[in-house]
């Protein structure tokens, strides 16, 4: 017998047993409290309910921590590759070099996707989200791969993850090319995945395109920042769809949904246009006054975190990335000069510091896209490119559970009691 957990309620008493994880807070195991008690817990939001185990992403949002199978963001983001990082993430442990040539090859003969679906595109208005198309194309992707949707079979699951992870830079270039009119580029496989990701988006048949190294690191930081953040809305969205056995394509293009949402994947939107709205560096006192101002609405976007209520470690690396970037790029932008001046200012006033309001990876990561060339409408698509990466790993572990069942939250019912009906007559 472990620990035991005590639940009194009116007269009766009932035992939990709490189930300890190799890090982080303990968990108290309320399988059984309806059989038991015949209560539920009421948790909005499910912010402290555990909805799953897992060994993939570890969280410490009070010590600024973010671990991926045990291994350091910052160490990932500063020396690793996007692609070691999904390996380790798919496969639980880095790649000798052998493997990761191996996978990183498999991924590159996977880039292509099936001419039909670029027909797909046509239907969309010109002016339609990025985010619109790709909740359509990626959720069409299963109309075109029937080899590899039997989710009980190990090796369709391995072909599948493989085919979301390659395709989706392949979708979201093609998105942005439809969005302004330019023509689809196929992919190229003596390109790393970034590199290659960059050329569909910027390049043209016309000439030859130049791949920046720094702009191509930037990126694939980037990716590996956004790559999974534990049990987050969209990650979940992909859990809950994945529970009923929906097939992995279906499963990510309801993550995309879900990501779509401004509370979710557009918080470097936000940051950049409110950086816009500041407009240069001389007006920011102004604007911190008004952000302190309890009766004023307007809000600085990207300090902070729902999680972290310390410094995000993932900024850390964005902040040197920001400066490699624009010195690369020759970027002479009030914006930058704006955010770098904001940051020096937040990291420095006592009201920051107390309310613990520190630049998150958004704040970075959107400043670093709109110098690459991107698009705000792009972020949250660039978001839930590098995001794949985490919602397969999670997916792949959740079919592989024992313990897993059907998503089935309870309500606390407030609504009418039973009533009988009036025929419209007598109403």
């Amino acid at each position: 017998m472990g620990d035991q957990a005590k639940l009194s309620a009116g007269e009766t008493v009932t035992n939990f047993p709490v189930l300890k994880g190799s890090v982080g807070p303990d968990v108290i195991d309320i399988r059984k409290l309806y059989g038991q008690t015949g209560m539920f817990t009421f948790d909005p939001g499910f912010t402290s309910t555990g909805s799953c185990e897992s060994a993939l992403t570890y969280i410490d949002g009070e010590e600024g921590i973010l671990l991926h199978r045990g291994y350091p963001i910052g160490q990932l983001a500063e020396q690793s590759s996007f692609m070691e990082v999904s390996y380790l993430l798919l496969n639980g442990e880095l790649p000798g070099k052998g493997e990761l040539d191996e996978f990183s090859s498999t991924i590159t003969r996977h880039t292509m996707v099936h001419e039909q679906l670029l027909q797909f595109y046509r239907g969309f208005r010109r002016d339609a989200h990025p985010m619109a198309v790709m909740c359509g194309v990626v959720g069409a992707l299963s109309a075109f791969y029937h080899d590899s949707t039997d989710i009980a079979d190990p090796e369709h699951r391995k072909i599948s993850s493989h085919r979301l992870i390659a395709k989706m830079p392949t979708l979201a270039a093609a998105a942005y090319k439809y969005s302004i009119g330019q023509p689809f580029l196929y992919p190229d496989n003596s390109l790393s995945y970034t590199g290659n990701f960059l050329r569909m988006t910027f390049g043209v048949p016309a000439e030859e395109y130049e791949l920046h190294p720094a702009v191509e690191q930037a990126m694939d930081r980037i990716f590996i920042l956004h790559a999974d953040h534990e049990q987050n809305a969209s990650t979940s969205t992909v859990r809950l769809a994945g529970s009923s056995g929906a097939n992995p394509f279906a499963c990510v293009a309801a993550g995309i949904a879900c990501l779509w949402g401004p509370a979710h994947g557009g918080a470097n939107e936000a940051a950049l246009n409110m950086l816009r709205e500041i407009g240069t560096p001389d007006k920011i006192p102004h604007f911190i006054e008004r952000a302190k101002d309890k009766n004023d609405p307007f809000r600085l976007m990207g300090f902070g975190h729902r999680v972290y209520k310390n410094y995000d470690p993932r900024a850390t690396v964005m902040q040197k990335t920001v400066r490699e970037v624009f010195d690369a790029l020759k970027v002479t932008n009030p914006v930058f000069e704006t955010a770098l001046r904001l940051e020096e200012l937040a990291l420095n006033d006592e009201y920051f510091i107390e309310k613990k309001l520190f630049p998150n990876v958004d704040f970075y990561s959107g400043i670093i896209l709109s110098a690459i060339g991107f698009p705000t409408t792009m972020f949250t698509v660039l978001f839930a490119l590098a995001r794949t990466v985490g919602w397969v790993a999670q997916w792949n572990e959740m079919i592989s559970d024992p313990a897993q069942k059907i998503g089935r939250p309870r309500q606390l019912y407030t609504g009418p009691v039973k009533r009988d009906y009036t025929p419209i007559g007598k109403r």
